[in-house]
């Protein structure tokens, strides 16, 4: 009776050791499938991050290009409609001295005069 006490006993012993193995070997494949599952999660996200950072670029660069084509035309028609005004002055204790160039286009109209100042006495 105690031989097969003992041998149960072994077996049981057996049976738990084997169980250990098995929910080891279970919790390692568990864990791979998950660092698997996480990796292309990450990869996934990634992948995604990109292609949206991408088209956001796309988009900002055609935005730019039609930005600088409509500054490009506002700034060529306010140069041949209105003109453009360039200028520097001198003052003195006595008068004011001005130099304008007026650009229409092709045309330029310059304008010098020198403005005294009344002086009180």
């Amino acid at each position: 009776m105690w031989a097969l006490l003992h041998a149960a006993l072994r077996a049981w012993v057996i049976q738990c050791w084997w169980r250990q193995v098995l929910a080891r070997l279970v919790e390692k494949k568990w864990q791979a499938a998950l660092d698997c599952h996480t990796r292309e999660q990450r990869a996934a996200v990634k992948l995604q991050s990109w292609f949206r950072m991408w088209r956001l670029q796309k988009r900002y660069w055609h935005f730019l290009n039609s930005v600088r084509i409509i500054q490009v035309y506002w700034r060529w028609r306010n140069c041949h409609t209105r003109g453009v005004l360039k200028g520097n002055y001198e003052l003195t204790a006595h008068q004011l001295g001005l130099q304008l160039d007026i650009f229409l286009g092709s045309q330029i109209c310059r304008i010098t005069d020198c403005i005294p100042f009344p002086i009180k006495n």
